[in-house]
């Protein structure tokens, strides 16, 4: 029986909790999900071993951490990002995404990031992990997904303030995005005959225009443009009956218009296990979904529960692609 490939794990913002949680993950997990860290040997709290290729990994794996040595400078100091540990952050990302492309990785998952650290230590030009993994792999149209095991939701508008989100919303952004999200269900999770379902942006999904005109003139014309092609999609529904578990039944993945239409029932459904996947990437990529913690780095208090369901779901994306 061939091994399985190991998970490249980036080491995130070296002052946040991704150290700890990442000795926390390996503790829980073993060599049952196999994974390495890429970062500093010094900076994960706990059991280490030093490996040269990922190959080493599942052997490792068995009796502590296994680290793809990428050096920092100067010393970690949890809650307090080193502007000169800028650069490495960033290098283990671009070196994650190098080594599942190479076929030495099955995926990789990221620890959380720190934008503004990262801006100031290294003009990092890029607002945000999706925008700098589709900047790695050549791609123009990548889509955040949020999973747990009771949702899977997408929103169609991500970083942007609530009253820019109308003119943000376009046919052929939703259209990327439904499309985006059905064939990564189909690729990534098994779903064969996937079902979607859309929400409308206004209350009651505008109630035939009396509160607002975007499901009539942009949302609605979209979906049936796409039922044409054969997908099966739901909607536009109003939101706020969408999410109860008896209407999740009947859909694989909701895409939602804006951040908080789609974050807040899923963080309201599980909140600790909540993973971020980037659709659309020619690789797996998942993350906790959650940020770097400053307040809590380096008391021990930290929860690796998203980032050990984010790397069992890497593993499960990785079998679906078989």
């Amino acid at each position: 029986m061939i091994p399985p490939l190991p998970i490249a794990l980036s080491c995130g913002e070296p002052a946040g909790i991704g150290p700890e949680i990442a000795a926390k993950a390996w503790d829980a997990l073993r060599d049952s999900v196999p994974f390495f860290y890429i970062g500093d040997l010094a900076h994960p709290d706990g059991p280490v071993t030093l490996i040269s290729d990922p190959s080493e990994a599942l052997q490792a794996a068995k009796t502590a951490l296994p680290v793809l040595p990428l050096a920092f400078e100067g010393e970690r100091r949890p809650g307090h990002p080193v502007p000169a540990q800028a650069q490495g952050v960033i290098d283990a990302i671009a070196r994650g995404v190098d080594l599942v492309r190479q076929g030495k990785a099955s995926a990789i998952t990221t620890c959380p990031i720190h934008k503004k650290a990262l801006q100031d230590g290294a003009g990092f030009a890029y607002p945000g992990h999706t925008e700098y993994l589709a900047a790695l792999a050549g791609v123009d149209s990548v889509v955040m997904m949020l999973a747990c095991d009771a949702l899977r939701v997408v929103p169609a508008t991500i970083h942007i303030a609530l009253k820019d989100v109308p003119k943000h919303l376009t046919a052929a952004g939703l259209t990327d995005t439904i499309l985006i999200t059905h064939a990564a269900l189909r690729r990534d999770f098994g779903v064969a005959n996937p079902r979607v379902a859309v929400a409308g942006l206004n209350p009651h999904a505008g109630e035939g225009g009396a509160m607002g005109g975007e499901e009539i003139d942009l949302i609605a014309p979209t979906l049936d443009a796409l039922r044409a092609e054969g997908l099966d999609l739901i909607g536009p529904l109003s939101a706020d009956t969408m999410f109860h578990a008896k209407a999740r039944a009947g859909y694989d993945a909701a895409v939602a218009m804006y951040h908080d239409q789609a974050l807040i029932p899923i963080k309201t459904i599980d909140f600790d296990k909540g993973v971020n996947v980037t659709l659309g990437l020619p690789f797996i990529r998942t993350s906790p979904d959650h940020g770097t913690a400053f307040d809590i780095a380096g008391t021990g208090k930290a929860d690796p529960t998203s980032l050990i369901e984010a790397l069992k779901m890497a593993q499960q994306m990785a079998h679906a692609r078989g």
